[in-house]
Parts: structure tokens; sequence; C-alpha cells
């Protein structure tokens, strides 16, 4: 049965350690599989000047309201000036021809910040794709085996793959153990194993073995690979629009028909005005067309793509394939955090860090019998003892094949391990197993054996006994080592709202220790599958969005119901399966990162979003006085920052509309910096930054546009 309990309060977080940034959490982990290439790479602003022309197809930019509406005001410009040009009509053709072509660079340039997006994914998914071969596969049909191109294999087919031998579909390894090259996936050149049974035995079409042999089942269809995914979502291809970015198309397209609907009847209130008042003239269409642009929110709608097409990028840059741009956007809004302990806050291997001996017992008696039952125990925890005794005593490795020894191996029948040496029976394991182990053999239990025992799991550690025969000499202390900066990043989650929650099997005692030293908000010990579900099922039922990490098939549900599911590219293909994300580098701590990019997406967009309205809201003070003083000489006392004239007053704000758009793209594709802090102190940031520097910016940057147009008598 689950527990699920509160740790003791912790201190406020310090520094984080040496070489990682406390400014910035999405630069704690390098990156492997894709490389960041400059922001202005020639080959990518080459594909992306092309693709810019490309989606001026009207159908295209059907998909957004806001350079659509642009784009149909650009097109009516220019037939405008065509029929005045053909007409013979005179006086206006140098304005309208400027007017069309700004109109027309705001269309491209709000295409360009897309496709500058999209670029970069594509040149990553052409790095992909090369590493793609049609590789030959020994198929195994009727007990007889037969070479075939991998394109011809489909899932359920059982392939024999061996050494120096390219892996010719995803598949789950059924048989045999394998080290295998997983660089063209990962990055890493280190060879990982793969074998059948447990959390890894999942193989990856492409990948390479290095050694041995192994039988794979084939769990993917040709066009289905894992390989095959990745390029699709890196390049874009399968990329759908997020809830919030859905929400926020459907808001700017109702501002831009109210401001559509608003600017249709200036026309005719223009022609009532100056036919009834004898003086003034209507507003050309050009200068129509021109308030309209200039009204809309033509910046974040031509910026909002790229915002969500660059996030993915940045995740994939950290090594995390995305599924889908609402699996990012929702790791931004996640409440709470489900941390494995072991490999994720623990470093995974528990480590002897102490010898305490019983009465009449010597420290160095006792390290020298836990060293010498250690001798033949190949794990983390056995090698641990004896570099342990070694370090503090200078025992070391004795040559033990003249004394016949006899070596026990672990069994978990009996939870214990030793060697037999001489006369001498000599065990180490846990602490009820060697208690029952010496008075079976007549001895008796010290009465500082369970008070010690407690003591050790009370603090978090794991009580591992020593016996000589039928005595008892003392316990070493084996410890969880916390990773280091561990509390510090477990603070930086907490400063951005986010709740922490420990998963163990442990027990409850060990388990609050552990949660205490790393500071987690939360524990839940001995947790099993069933345990983890429905503690995720709980939090949403709250109104909470819950991330977790996992990589065997018992964390399948689990990662499936969170609202973020990180699967480990090293785990089953039933958990990458059910996770909306893979992590190509197999590091559960890789979602706190993950966390911090999602944030970050959301902050940019809310924060050029933010700037775009405030843009809008001065480019009215701005240009609407002196383009009406004309019609309505009284809006001239309005003209506060004397602008020469309504065309040159125009001609400035289209200009300066579309130079904003293509100044604010760098900003799009990297991201506003994130800096861990409350929502408060983030939206008091986003409205003094690129809310009054929205309204800010747009005065001296229109004022001077004017002043360069009348200086070279353009307007």
């Amino acid at each position: 049965m689950a527990i699920l309990q509160t740790p003791p309060s912790q201190t406020s977080p310090s520094k984080l350690p040496v070489g990682a940034s406390s400014e910035d959490l999405t630069s704690l982990l390098p990156t492997r599989l894709v490389r960041a290439r400059p922001l202005f790479d020639p080959e990518i602003v080459g594909r992306a000047t092309k693709d810019s022309f490309i989606k001026l197809n009207p159908l295209t930019l059907l998909k957004n309201p806001v350079m659509f509406v642009v784009e149909v005001g650009a097109a009516l410009v220019t037939i405008f000036l065509l029929r005045d040009v053909f007409t013979g009509i005179t006086g206006k053709q140098g304005f309208e021809l400027q007017i069309a072509l700004w109109l027309w660079f705001t269309v491209l340039f709000a295409n360009f910040a897309e496709a500058m997006a999209e670029a970069r994914g594509k040149a990553q998914a052409d790095t992909l794709r090369k590493t793609k071969t049609d590789s030959m596969a020994n198929r195994l049909s009727n007990g007889k085996l037969e070479v075939v191109p991998a394109s011809k294999l489909r899932a359920g087919d059982i392939v024999i793959s061996n050494a120096g031998e390219v892996i010719p579909g995803d598949g789950e390894v059924i048989e045999g153990i394998a080290t295998v090259d997983e660089s063209v996936i990962t990055g890493e050149s280190a060879p990982v194993i793969r074998e059948s049974g447990g959390d890894r035995s999942a193989v990856t079409g492409g990948t390479k073995v290095l050694s041995d042999q192994v039988t794979i089942k084939i769990t993917s269809n040709p066009g289905e690979t894992f390989l095959d995914r990745m390029i699709a979502l890196v390049e874009g291809a399968e990329r759908q629009k997020t809830p919030n970015e859905i929400a926020l198309n459907i808001l700017i397209a109702g501002l831009t028909l109210i401001f559509l609907l608003a600017v249709a009847t200036l026309d005719p209130f223009a022609s009532y005005s100056v036919n009834a008042a004898g003086a003034g003239t209507v507003p050309t269409i050009a200068v129509l067309v021109s308030l309209l642009v200039c009204l809309i929110p033509t910046t974040i709608g031509g910026l909002l793509s790229a915002i969500g097409i660059a996030g993915m990028d940045r995740v994939m840059q950290h090594n995390v394939l995305a599924m889908s741009g609402k699996a990012v956007e929702a790791s931004g809004d996640v409440n709470t955090l489900l941390l494995d302990k072991t490999g994720t806050i623990t470093l995974g291997n528990r480590q002897a860090v102490e010898f305490i001996a019983f009465a009449g017992i010597s420290e160095e008696e006792l390290a020298d019998a836990a060293q010498l039952a250690s001798l033949a125990d190949e794990t983390p925890e056995g090698r641990s003892i004896v570099v342990l005794a070694k370090e503090k005593y200078g025992l070391r490795g004795r040559e033990v094949a003249q004394h016949e020894a006899n070596f026990i191996p672990f069994s978990a029948y009996t939870r214990m391990s030793g060697v037999n040496i001489d006369d001498r029976m000599l065990r180490k394991g846990a602490s009820g197993a060697i208690a029952q182990f010496v008075k079976e053999l007549g001895g008796t239990v010290p009465g500082q054996f369970e008070e010690t025992s407690d003591r050790i799991s009370r603090s978090g550690g794991t009580p591992l006994a020593v016996a000589d025969s039928s005595r008892i000499l003392g316990i070493i202390h084996l410890k969880d080592v916390v990773k280091g900066g561990m509390k510090e990043r477990i603070g930086q989650l907490r400063k951005m709202g986010i709740r922490s929650v420990m998963i163990t099997g442990d027990n409850p005692l060990t388990a609050a220790a552990i949660a205490a030293e790393a500071g987690v908000d939360d524990f839940l010990a001995q947790a099993t599958p069933a345990d983890k579900l429905d503690y995720i099922k709980r939090q949403q039922r709250e109104g909470r969005l819950v991330a977790m990490t996992g990589d065997g098939t018992n964390d399948a549900p689990a990662l499936a119901q969170a609202d973020v599911g990180l699967a480990m590219n090293t785990g089953t293909m039933a958990a990458k399966e059910a996770g909306n994300m893979v992590d190509l580098d197999s590091n559960p701590t890789k979602l706190i990162e993950v966390v911090a990019i999602g944030k970050q997406l959301l902050i940019t967009r809310g924060a050029l979003t933010t700037f775009s309205i405030a843009n809008d809201v001065a480019k009215y003070f701005a240009i609407i006085p002196a383009m009406f003083m004309a019609t309505y000489p009284a809006l001239g006392r309005f003209n506060i920052m004397g602008l020469h004239t309504p065309q040159s007053a125009v001609l400035a704000a289209v200009i300066f509309n579309a130079l904003i758009i293509i100044a604010l793209v760098p900003l799009a594709l990297r991201g506003v910096k994130y800096r861990p802090s409350s929502a408060a102190s983030l939206l008091r940031r986003n409205v003094l930054i690129y809310g009054i520097g929205g309204i800010i910016a747009p005065f001296p940057g229109i004022w001077l546009l004017d002043q360069l147009l009348v200086l070279f008598r353009l307007a």
C-alpha cells in the first residue's frame, strides 16, 4: 500500500553547483543529436527565403487569418495602383507603390519568420534522413533464415541480427544479449546493452549491433519506424496547433474582423463629412488598407506559428522528441512533477559509507570480514564495501584461492551472500536474514542490533549486517547518494510553483529521509504501478497538470495518464508508445529541463502577444490624427509627434509595422530568457518590458521614419 507523506520543511535553496545556472535551467544539458546551428545559418536563411514566397499562396495563408487579410489588402492596393498607371491618373502612384511594396514585405516577413522555424526543423530532418538505409535483414521464416530488404519487414516478423549488422527495424529483443551502437539516434557514441526481458529490450531500426547476436521481434511496419516518426516530427510535418495557440488565433482573428468592419465604415462616413462640410478629402483605398493593417495584431499574427515551431525545436536540441506541440506547451503548465528516486533523485547505486562495529569487535575486524564477504560481489554495493575497507583501513583484496574459499552468491530467497573460508562462515545481507542465520548456528543477536538497524533506516540508509559464523560483527551503512545540486534544482521547481513528488518502492522511513535530503515536497512510498496511476488521477481531478518519467512496461499506464509523459529511449516500446515525449539520452532528470523549455514557450508567446497589442494601441495615437487631418482638421491638435503629412504618417506606420516583425524574429526563434520565479513576478516583468516597451517603441520609430521619408522626399 502506498504511503503519501510530507517531509520536514526545507530551507530555501542555495546557489546551484558549479556548471549549473540559476538563471536558465534550459542550459543545464548539452545538445547532441540536433546540434544548435547559428540562428541565421546561410543554408537555413536561403531555404526560408524561398519558402517565404511559396507561402504567398492564398490557400496556405488562409491558415493565418491576420496575414491573409494583409495579403488581400496588398493585392487590393496593387490592383488600384495598376489601374491608376494604365488610366494615367498621376499624383499618387509613388505613394501607392510604396504602400503596396511594404504591405507585401509585411506578408513576406511574417512568412519568413515561420519559414525560418520550419527550415531549422527541415535541416535537422535532412540530417536524420541521411542515416536511413534500406539494410538487409535475416528473417526467420518456418525455421529457416532468408535474407530480405528491411523495407519488406512487417510487424510480427522475427529477425536475427549479428555483430556488425544494422538492426533492420524497430522491435523487441526476445532472445540474446548484445551491445548496440545507438549514436544514429542519440548522438552518443558509447554503446548500450540490449537484452531480452526487462526494461532494456527495445531496439531501434538503423542502430548497429556491435557484439554478440540477438533475436528481434519487429514491432513496426515500413514508414512507421521510430526514425520515420522522428523525421516527420522534427521537420514539422505532423505539428498540430496547441489549444492555447488555437485560442489565441481565434482572438486575433476576432480582433481582425472587428477592425475590418470599423475601417470599412470609415469611407462612407468620410464621404458624408466632406460633402457636408464642402472641404477636405476622402481617404484613398491605400490609406484605408494601411490603417487596417496597422490596427490589426499583425506582429503576433506573423510570429505566432514561428514561436510554436521554435519551441519544439528547442526541445529537440535537448535530445527530447516531443510527439506534439501540445506536449511541449503542457510541460510549461505543469503543477506536479513525479520523480523516481532511483536514478533521478539519487545516483541509483547504494554506497557503503560507514562500518558500525558492535561491542567487543573492532571496526577494522568488521571491515576485514565485510571485504572478504564482498570480494566476489560484482554489484555496485559490493564493490563499494571493498573500496571503503581499502580507503579507510588500508585493506586490499586478498588471494583466497589457497584457502579453498567457497563463495556464496546472493539469493533473493536467503537475502544474503558471503564466503566460506577456512573454518569461517562470513555472511553479509539484510538484517533479518543475518539475524536468522546466526540464531540457526546457535548464536545470539546483540542488544544494539535492532536499534542500529532502525536508526540507519530512519536516516534514509540501508543496514547490511555482517556475521562471522554465529557472531554478528556489526552493520554496514549503505546509503542512496542524492545527486549533487538536486536540492537546489528542486528549489528552482518550487520557485516555478511546481510541486515535486518522489516515487519510490522504499519503506516510509527510508523514503522520508531521502525526501528530506533531496528537498522534495512530497513522496509516495512503497509505490506500485497502480499507486502511481491512482495518484496522477487524483491530482488531475483536483485541476493539476502532472508530469512524470518512466522506462518500463509497468510505467506505461501512468505515462499515458500523465499530461506530460517522458519515456526513456532505453526503455520498452510500450513505455515509448505511452508517453508523449521520448528522451533520447534516457536521463530521468531531463524532465526538469523540459518543464523549463515549456515555460519559456508560454512566456515567449505571452510576451510577444503583450508587445503586439501594446504596439498596436500606440500606433492608433501615432497615425490616426495625421491620417485624418485633411478630413477632420480638428484632429490636428492630437498630432503630438508632429508628423509632417498624412502621406508620410501613413507610410511611416506601414514601414514600422513591417520592420518590427523582422526585428522580433530572433526573439521568437530563441525564446524569451526564462528565469525561475513566481507567476506574479513573471507578469510584472512581462508588463514592464513588453507592455510598456510595446507602447513606447512605435512613437520614436514612426517619428524617425517620418523624418527620413521627408528628408529623402519619399512622401
